[in-house]
């Protein structure tokens, strides 16, 4: 089954590789590419100016943390819904997130099956207790 097309997404990721296999995996389950960023202000501003409706963020950033970033994109009038991305997941930093607002949390590695099923949940508010 695939989603709705209309639903876009955006990547916050310094690592060139991750942002590629996410928007290929995204979009070939029928989602809209809104666009990506390689550090927090560029990402910030970019979800700004495209408003996607999911944002795939990395907690570990060049220039600013994502829980930081993802604190600013929760403030926005509209705010997105936020999936952590981390290879760094401990308990703490999966609370700080939800805490925060984010609608999910992905460990690093992941499967193409693991993101799609995080973003369809994030997207019906299907909140992640914590990563699997």
């Amino acid at each position: 089954m695939t989603e709705d097309k209309s639903y876009s997404f955006f990547v916050i990721d310094d690592d060139s590789v991750l942002r590629s296999l996410i928007r290929g995996i995204l979009s070939d389950a029928g989602y809209s590419y809104a666009g990506s960023a390689v550090n927090g202000e560029e990402g910030f501003k970019g979800c700004q100016d495209k408003r996607p409706d999911v944002v795939l963020l990395d907690i570990q950033l060049p220039g600013s943390d994502g829980i930081d970033v993802l604190g600013r994109l929760m403030q926005l009038r509209e705010p997105p819904r936020v999936i952590m991305v981390s290879g760094q997941a401990t308990l703490a930093r999966v609370q700080s997130a939800l805490v925060l607002g984010a609608s999910g949390f992905i460990v690093k590695p992941f499967t193409a099956a693991r993101l799609t099923d995080t973003v369809a949940k994030a997207l019906r508010g299907d909140l992640h207790p914590a990563p699997e």
